[in-house]
């Protein structure tokens, strides 16, 4: 007898979670927040129904208001809803804050609502998956376009070569990948569908034995597949924004070709996913910036451990001993946490790993940071890199990084950290300059004895113990999580990118700034929200 039933994406996102809230479909916002999302009665008087962080301070109180608001929001603000069969056109929007609201929370930003197991309250079967079925959203690809071209419009011409912070290009460096370039070299004989149609077949190939495929032959540097990647439909998707099948002249950029691969990795492990790490500087806030209330992102990571997915932040930045630091960079979120007074089983699924692969943090009760004992989380193999060769790691790669300033006649300040060690150009540099440094200390450490991160930040030099690889290996085992399962969202995937070397253990999104990294998760929660609302028949 054929029966319709919710498919879970998670087999088992989390020991702290009642199986009641996990079975058929996601916990949704609105459902949840009443009986533990709700605020808190102060210990003082049980019976009192106010928060104490509520009470304490008006305006905070608006912002929790506002950011509840925004989580319960039924619709998908990323998304135009349209008929099927209407023309598609751009769409093009901007939030418009209303003039009484004095939330710092944009709410044009918030995912969509996750369904609800439990059926309505008029007892009458959910409309909402014929309606799913009957209706297209579709993607703001506005929110892809890229805002440097604007500032980079406000630059004046340089005037000589010495105006460098107008000459301070990235080009073509952070753009460098093997398997794109091969894309984009296969549309001067075939055409867009052809190409991701023939792509999809490889990737799947390779997926299946990665020495002998097709793809290894055409591309020696490839890496691994995680899972099969639905590159036509991704394609489909991306042209009603690009048109990149209608055009006879122009051929895709590195940046189209990305954003397709992007599309279809995030259609592909939606169902499955388990654990999400993001990089910090240039993907969930600008270079040099902090996560303050009013980022985008705020909204969408706690979609996602309500989800009960766990979200893990891997940042290059490390301060051993000192997690009023680390707070300061993630103070915007952890005020949320504590704005909405989330239970020890949500912020449980939240960590945050320092120094590439270093330091692990956790949230404790008070909606502060704390540091996870290394005997718990790392590996036998970082246990065992003794401070001898880590002081000799650290001072060969300083004298590399002062030999190549040198060199190029770059003036630096060093800085020397126990488990780190970079330079700053004490004046403004072109990007080039620090990828050559970066590239001199990959070539003169090669024989190093412990793993180590060499990488381009775009304003700095910096030599880490250990990578991102190793720190996202110990991640996994501490969690239990498989490749399949995980994704790492990241800027830096060249090869003075600290990103790269999480390539080898999960499946990766490789965006340019902060506002693709909003876009992308909208995707992924989207996804989430109809893979609940699609059934099966048995």
């Amino acid at each position: 007898m054929a029966r319709a039933v919710l498919t879970p994406p998670l087999s088992s996102p989390s020991a702290g979670l009642s199986s009641s809230s996990l079975s058929g479909a996601f916990i949704p916002y609105g459902a949840y927040a009443p009986q533990q999302l709700a605020c808190r009665p102060p210990a003082s008087s049980p019976g009192s129904s106010s928060c104490i962080v509520c009470s304490s301070e008006s305006s905070a109180g608006d912002e929790r208001v506002s950011l509840i608001t925004r989580l319960q929001e039924p619709i998908l603000p990323t998304t135009s809803m349209v008929i099927s069969a209407a023309p598609i056109t751009p769409v093009v929007s901007s939030f418009s804050p209303s003039p009484s609201s004095s939330s710092s929370y944009p709410r044009s930003d918030c995912p969509p609502s996750l369904p609800s197991s439990s059926p309505s309250s008029s007892g009458q079967p959910s409309s909402a998956p014929s309606q799913a079925s009957s209706i297209e959203y579709r993607p703001k690809w506005s929110m892809l376009l890229s805002t440097e071209a604007l500032e980079d419009a406000q630059i004046s011409r340089a005037g000589s070569v010495t105006d460098a912070h107008v000459l301070r290009r990235k080009g073509r460096l952070k753009e460098q990948d093997g398997l794109i370039e091969f894309i984009i070299s296969m549309h001067a004989t075939h055409s867009p569908t052809e190409v991701m149609g023939k792509l999809e077949r490889w990737v799947r190939e390779h997926f299946e034995d990665p020495r002998c495929s097709v793809l290894k032959r055409l591309v020696p540097s490839i890496g691994r597949f995680y899972s099969p990647l639905p590159l036509v439909q991704a394609l489909h998707e991306y042209d009603q924004f690009s048109c990149l099948s209608r055009r006879k002249y122009v051929p895709p950029n590195f940046a189209e070709i990305r954003h397709v691969l992007n599309i279809a990795q995030v259609h592909a492990i939606a169902e499955r996913l388990s654990l999400i790490t993001f990089d910090a500087d240039g993907t969930l806030y600008a270079d040099g910036h902090h996560i303050e209330r009013d980022n985008k992102m705020i909204c969408h990571i706690i979609k996602l451990l309500q989800h009960g997915a766990h979200v893990a932040i891997v940042t290059a930045a490390g301060y051993p001993g000192e997690p009023q630091k680390f707070e300061n960079r993630f103070a915007g979120l952890l005020a949320a946490f504590e704005d909405l007074c989330l239970p020890r089983e949500i912020t449980s699924l939240f960590h945050i790993m320092g120094g590439e692969c270093n330091y692990l943090l956790e949230v404790n009760d008070q909606y502060r940071l704390e540091f996870v004992d290394d005997i718990l989380w790392k590996s036998e193999d970082m246990l065992e890199w003794s401070n001898e060769d880590i002081h000799v790691l650290l001072t060969d790669a300083e004298c590399a990084l002062k030999s190549a300033a040198a060199r190029l006649r770059v003036p630096v300040d060093i800085v020397r950290k126990p488990r780190a060690v970079g330079v700053i150009p004490k004046e403004p540099t072109i990007y080039e300059v620090l990828e050559e440094m970066a590239l001199t200390v990959q070539v003169q450490l090669v024989g190093s004895k412990l793993p180590f991160c060499a990488f381009n930040g775009g304003k700095d030099v910096f030599v880490d113990v250990g990578n991102k690889s190793v720190g996202l290996g110990a991640l996994m085992s501490y969690l239990r999580k498989q490749p399949s399962e995980v994704l790492h969202v990241g800027d830096r995937f060249t090869i003075s990118g600290n990103d790269a070397a999480t390539r080898s253990k999960c499946p990766i999104l490789w965006v340019a700034n902060p506002e693709e990294t909003a876009f992308y998760t909208r995707m992924l929660l989207r996804d989430i929200y109809f893979a609940c609302l699609t059934p099966y028949i048995e």
